[in-house]
C-alpha cells in the first residue's frame, strides 16, 4: 500500500512538470508586441470652453399702465412689429371709491376758495375805484394810491390762481373717475402706446383681466413686452473652474438647439464680476452679442450652447495627444519616432494648443516622421 502511495505522487509531480514545462514554452513562442506607427498632420486646432444658456433680446421693454382698471381692447398679438407711440390696448377705468371721494371733497373746497377770493376781488374794486377818485382830486397821495392799485391787481391774481386751482381739481376728479379729462386728447391715459419700437413678443393679458399701475410699491401689470430682434444676445452661465480662463471680447460660436446646422458669431462683453451657487457650484453669469449676417430668425428663449473661443491655430503641424510621453523627472515632452523596424528614438518637442484630441507641434518633429503608438490597446481575444 505504501508503494502505491508513493508512486501515484510521483505521477502527480511528473504531471505538474511537465504541464510547467508546456506553459514556458508556449509563452516563449508568443509573437514580440509589435508597435503601429501614425504620422504628424496640418489641421486647424481650436481651444474652447462650452457654456449653456439662451437667447435673448439686448433690449426688452415691458409695457406697463399709468392707471389702474380693466382691459377694454387689445390691438396688437405676439409677433406684430410695431412702432413707438403705436396703440396696444385701452382700459376702461374703475373708480376707486376713496379718492373719488377726496376729489369731490378737494371740488368744494376750492369752490368755497374761488367765492371767497371773488368776493375779496370785488371789495378791492371798489376801494381801488374810491382811491382813484380820491386821487384825480388830489385828496390822496399817490403813495396811498398805489397801494391801494397794488392790493387790487394780488386780488385779481388770487383769483385768477384759485380759479385755476379749480379747474385742476375738477380734472383730477374726470381722471380718477372715467381715466381722462378734456384737453389732454390723444395723451388719455387710459391708451396704452408703445414707448419703443420693435416686435411684440408677449402679450401677458386678455380682455376683461384687471391691470395695476406701475408706482413707488408696485411694479405694475405688464400690458406687452416689446423687443428689437434685431439685436439679440446670448446669455448664459459658466462654471467658476473656466471663468479665469476667458476675456471680455473673445469671440463666441453659437448654437441653437432648434436650429440644425447653423452657426452664429458672436462676441463675449460681459462676464459677472460675482458669481451665484447653483446646485453645489458657483457659476458666473456672461453675455454675447450676436453678429446678425443672415435673415434666420432666431426666437427668443431659445436654448443655445456658446463655444468660447479660448486660443486658434490654423494649418499646423500637429499630432494626437495620445502619442505624448513626459519624462518622469524632467515632466518634459517627448514622442519616439521609428529609426527601423519597430526600432524607436526619443524626441524631445515642444508643444502649443491642444484641443483635448490632438495637439500644436511647435517644434521638434517633421512631417512624415512614424511616431510610435505606445499605449495601443490590445484587441479581445489577441496574444499581441
Amino acid at each position: 500500500m505504501k508503494r502505491t502511495g508513493t508512486i501515484i505522487t510521483l505521477i502527480i509531480i511528473l504531471v505538474c512538470f511537465c504541464i510547467g514545462i508546456w506553459y514556458i514554452y508556449s509563452k516563449d513562442k508568443k509573437d514580440p508586441v509589435v508597435y503601429e506607427t501614425e504620422t504628424p498632420s496640418k489641421q486647424t486646432i481650436v481651444k474652447k470652453t462650452v457654456a449653456t444658456g439662451s437667447i435673448v433680446p439686448k433690449e426688452e421693454v415691458l409695457i406697463k399702465p399709468n392707471i389702474s382698471g380693466i382691459v377694454d381692447e387689445i390691438f396688437v398679438v405676439a409677433g406684430d412689429v410695431i412702432n413707438s407711440g403705436d396703440l396696444i390696448a385701452k382700459l376702461k377705468v374703475v373708480p376707486n371709491v376713496n379718492s373719488l371721494n377726496s376729489a369731490k371733497i378737494n371740488i368744494n373746497a376750492l369752490k368755497i376758495q374761488v367765492e371767497t377770493a371773488r368776493l375779496a376781488l370785488e371789495n378791492q374794486k371798489n376801494i381801488y375805484n374810491r382811491q382813484k377818485d380820491l386821487f384825480d382830486k388830489g385828496v390822496i397821495s399817490a403813495n396811498e394810491f398805489d397801494n391801494a392799485q397794488l392790493t387790487f391787481n394780488q386780488s385779481q391774481q388770487r383769483f385768477s390762481q384759485e380759479k385755476v386751482n379749480l379747474k385742476g381739481a375738477r380734472q383730477t376728479f374726470d381722471i380718477v373717475k372715467t381715466g381722462t379729462t378734456e384737453g389732454l386728447g390723444a395723451a388719455t391715459i387710459t391708451e396704452i402706446r408703445a414707448t419703443v419700437s420693435g416686435m411684440v413678443l408677449d402679450v401677458p393679458v386678455k380682455v376683461g383681466n384687471q391691470v395695476i399701475e406701475a408706482n413707488n410699491f408696485n411694479e405694475g401689470t405688464t400690458i406687452a413686452a416689446i423687443a428689437d430682434v434685431e439685436k439679440m444676445i446670448f446669455e448664459g452661465k459658466v462654471d467658476e473652474s473656466e471663468v479665469g480662463k476667458i476675456t471680455e471680447d473673445l469671440p463666441l460660436e453659437i448654437t441653437v438647439g432648434a436650429i440644425e446646422n447653423k452657426k452664429f458669431d458672436a462676441v463675449l462683453d460681459y462676464i459677472a464680476p460675482k458669481g451665484v451657487s447653483e446646485n453645489g457650484a458657483i457659476q458666473f453669469e456672461i453675455k454675447g452679442t450676436l453678429a446678425k449676417k443672415d435673415t434666420t430668425f432666431i426666437r427668443a428663449g431659445l436654448s443655445a450652447n456658446a463655444s468660447i473661443i479660448l486660443a486658434k491655430a490654423e494649418d499646423v503641424l500637429s499630432i494626437k495627444e495620445a502619442l505624448v510621453q513626459y519624462d518622469p523627472e524632467t515632466k518634459k515632452p517627448f514622442v519616439e519616432v521609428s529609426v527601423g523596424d519597430q526600432q524607436f528614438e526619443r524626441k524631445d518637442v515642444e508643444l502649443g494648443i491642444s484641443d483635448g484630441i490632438n495637439v500644436e507641434i511647435i517644434s521638434g518633429l517633421g512631417e512624415g516622421e512614424e511616431i510610435k503608438v505606445w499605449n495601443q490597446l490590445k484587441a479581445v481575444g489577441s496574444d499581441r
